[in-house]
C-alpha cells in the first residue's frame, strides 16, 4: 500500500543569545544542548520525511537582528548542515518578535496544511532598547498572534525555570513546555514533535 503523505512541515527557531553560553552541567553549556538538539532533530525528521527548516536568532536592538539559516526547507540535512550547527555561537540578546515574524513569512509560503513553528529558548524576550519586561513580552505576543492568523502553529520549548510566569500569556496553556533538565532537550525534541 502507498505511504500516505503527512501534510506537515516544521521550522525550528533556536535562541542563540548570549545567555546560551551558560553552563547547564560540568560538561555542557546551553548552546551545546541546542546544537545536539538541532542535529538529533534533523536525524529524526529525516526519518519522518516531513519538510523542515532550522534557523537561529539573536539581536542587538531592533536594527540588528541576526537570523541564521542553519538548514532551509529545500536543503538536505547533510555534512554542510552539521557544520553550520557546529559553528553556532552565542551572542547578543533575545528579541523574539522579529524572528517569529520572519519565520512566519517563511512558513506561510509552504503548501503543507499543518505548519509548525518550534521555538527553542532559554529565557524571556530581552534586548537593550527597552525590550525587556512588558514591551518585549507584548511584542512577542503580537508576533505569535500574527503567526496563528497566518495558519502557523507556534510551540515553545524552554529551559527557563521562570517560564511559567510569562509563557501562558504568550503561547497559551498548551502551547509550551518547560524542561526542568536542559540536558533532556535533545531526546525530548523529537518526542514533542511526534506529539504535536
Amino acid at each position: 500500500c502507498a505511504r500516505r503523505e503527512r501534510d506537515l512541515c516544521c521550522l525550528v527557531l533556536a535562541d542563540l543569545s548570549l545567555s546560551t553560553d551558560a553552563w547547564v552541567s560540568n560538561e555542557q553549556r546551553v548552546i551545546d544542548v541546542i546544537q545536539d538538539s538541532l542535529w538529533l532533530f534533523s536525524e529524526a525528521m529525516g526519518a519522518t520525511g516531513d519538510p523542515f527548516a532550522l534557523y537561529g536568532f539573536s539581536s542587538r536592538r531592533r536594527d540588528h537582528i541576526r537570523f541564521h539559516r542553519i538548514k532551509g526547507f529545500d536543503e538536505r540535512a547533510g555534512d554542510q548542515v552539521r557544520g553550520r550547527i557546529g559553528a553556532l555561537k552565542p551572542g547578543f540578546y533575545t528579541r523574539m518578535g522579529a524572528p517569529i515574524r520572519y519565520a512566519t513569512q517563511l512558513l506561510a509560503r509552504r503548501p503543507e496544511a499543518v505548519r509548525l513553528l518550534l521555538i527553542l529558548s532559554d529565557g524571556k524576550p530581552n534586548d537593550v532598547d527597552h525590550y525587556e519586561g512588558r514591551y518585549g513580552i507584548e511584542d512577542t505576543r503580537m508576533s505569535l498572534q500574527a503567526a496563528r492568523q497566518a495558519g502557523v502553529r507556534p510551540f515553545c520549548v524552554t529551559i527557563d525555570r521562570e517560564g511559567e510566569g510569562y509563557l501562558p500569556h504568550l503561547f497559551g496553556t498548551a502551547g509550551y513546555t518547560v524542561l526542568r533538565r536542559p540536558a533532556e532537550l535533545p531526546a525530548r525534541l523529537p518526542q514533542l514533535y511526534a506529539q504535536l
